[in-house]
Formats: C-alpha cells, structure tokens, sequence
C-alpha cells in the first residue's frame, strides 16, 4: 500500500491534491500537513512514507531550505515540489538539492497523476516548461526567507555548536553526534541546550525550522 505525504497551506489546494492523489491506485493512504514544522513532527512518527509532495511558499520557511532538510534527513523518500514557481531557474535549483520531481501547480490531474507513477517507478521528473511564467524572483508571493546565507556565527553558534546542528539536521540523536565527534553524550546535551537557546527554540523539530527559516548554512562546518 502506497504512503504518501502532501505539505500545503492552502486549504482548497491541499484537499484537491489529497482527493487526486488518492486516485493513483485502489490502495493508498493519503495524509496532509499546513506546514513544515507539523510535517517534520509527523515524519518523526511515521516515517514509511513512499513520497512526499512539497509546495516550495509554505508560511515562515524557506522551501529550498525545507526541501534541503527533507532530502538530509530523510535520504530514502522521494520528495516531490509542486509549486507555482516554475521558472527554469527554480525548477533547476530544486532538482539539484535532490528533489526527485518538479510538478506545476498548472499541470492537469492526468498529467501530475503521471508524473508522480514516473517518481515511484524510480525515475526523475522535470517538466518541459515553463508553464504559467511564475518566478520566485518576480513580485508573486514567494517563500519567506533572505536570499543570502547565514553562518553558524550569525546566529550566536560556536563552530562545534555549528557541527552538533549540522548532525542534528541529518537526524542523527545525542549518541550518534557524541560517537561522531567523538565527544561524550553529555557534552553533547550541553551543546544541543546551547544551540536551542541561541535559535530561541526548544526542541530539535523547532530548530530544523529554524536552519530553513534563517537560511542558515551548514555547508562549511567541518
């Protein structure tokens, strides 16, 4: 039985999504998410999903940023954007952060139908477009963000503090990080707390939200 995950924040989009996406074949469980913070929770649970489908203008994030977290965390499911931005130049961005899929909010339902089976037979998708004009760069709403990175720094972070979020964000736990730095466990808490208190959050899906939302760059920590 299929599994799949659809993030949207708009309610008539996100329910014609779910509705269609249920029609992929006779059994198949459809669950929806309004945002990336509330999805993260639900993939903490639940992580048998066979895809997700991600809309790049969810409220309060950066969606490049949110597809970076997906695709690092969860390495095994295929994340899927559905966007009305698809501009060449977005869509190119996303395949590159390892997105398995671009699909236009334009497409019809035939046509998104398609291009998710491409996805679950293993195969990548990218549409021929573009298809309404839609830019992230031009005056449509868009995704809340900076458009320059942050370091680690910016936002109060030692550079171990940096590492310890950085393996935070590829889901590793306390004892996986302490093994990987080779640190103990609880000098690892102790430079979790730290970071929880420089991105004013208090757990660990709070500051996957925060990486996204403040664009900050993990790229360069070790």
């Amino acid at each position: 039985m299929l599994k799949i995950l659809v993030v949207e924040d708009h309610a008539l989009v996100c329910e014609g999504l779910v509705h269609l996406v249920a029609q992929i074949e006779p059994e198949v469980t459809v669950l929806s998410r309004p945002d990336f913070e509330s999805a993260l929770i639900l993939l903490e649970t639940e992580s048998d999903f066979d895809l997700i489908m991600l809309d790049l203008a969810l409220p309060g994030i950066d969606g490049f940023s949110g597809l970076d977290i997906l695709r690092r965390r969860y390495p095994a499911i295929p994340v899927v954007v559905v966007s009305a931005f698809d501009d060449q130049p977005t869509v190119t961005r996303v395949m590159n952060l390892g997105a398995s899929g671009f699909i236009p909010k334009a497409f019809s339902g035939e046509a998104l139908l398609g291009a998710i089976r491409e996805v679950l037979a293993g195969n990548l998708f990218r549409p021929q477009g573009p298809y309404n004009g839609a830019r992230l760069d031009a005056g449509a709403p868009r995704p809340t963000s900076t458009s320059a990175r942050v370091s680690p720094a910016e936002v109060g972070l030692t550079d171990r503090q940096g590492q310890v979020l950085a393996l935070m964000v590829q889901g590793m736990s306390n004892r996986d990080i302490a093994e990987h730095l080779g640190l103990t466990e609880g000098t690892v808490k102790i430079h979790v707390t730290a970071v929880f208190k420089a991105l004013g959050v208090s757990s660990r899906t709070q500051a996957l939200v925060a990486v996204a939302r403040h664009g900050i760059d993990l790229s360069n920590v070790f």
